[in-house]
């Protein structure tokens, strides 16, 4: 299986600011279509948790549209054969106490039709802390790393 093929890649790049697109003007339709329509079809978002095209569609129907801009601030594409793909990208938008951080990972796979997500996440990350990290840290991936030291600490004592 060929990682990364540079035009599996190009592909997936290609269609996801159709997708960002569709997300801040609220183009249900368009994003709809961009979805599987399979039961097995699922997306997680800040507050909710869908399962299957209807309850997919039923969310994007109700959705305010007010404040759905943001900037990406980082894209990834990771590409495993032909047919299967992932998008993960961290976003910013103005929120009322300042501006709200969050990330979104997708899962695109290759059908007849074309690509289609299959499984999507949505997650806003906490304020920043006051305190600073060292250049080049990421508060997440520290806290992880001391719970993760902790734990092999008290294993190894």
């Amino acid at each position: 299986m060929t990682i990364n093929d540079p035009e599996v890649v190009a592909e997936l790049r290609a269609l996801y600011p159709g997708y960002e697109q569709a997300l801040i003007s609220n183009d249900v339709d368009t994003l709809m279509a961009m979805f599987w329509t399979g039961a097995d079809v699922m997306r997680f978002g800040v507050t909710e948790n869908l399962y299957g095209p209807e309850e997919l569609a039923a969310f994007r129907k109700g959705r305010p549209a007010a404040n759905l801009a943001r900037t990406v601030t980082r894209l990834d594409v990771v590409s495993f054969g032909r047919d299967f793909g992932s998008i993960t990208l961290e976003f910013e938008r103005a929120g009322a106490s300042g501006v709200v951080r969050g990330r979104q990972s997708q899962v695109w796979v290759r059908f007849a039709e074309g690509w289609r997500i299959v499984s999507a996440h949505v997650s806003l990350l906490p304020q920043p802390s006051t305190h600073p990290l060292p250049e080049g840290a990421s508060r997440i991936a520290k806290g992880k790393r001391s719970a993760a030291l902790g734990k092999l600490q008290k294993r190894t004592q």
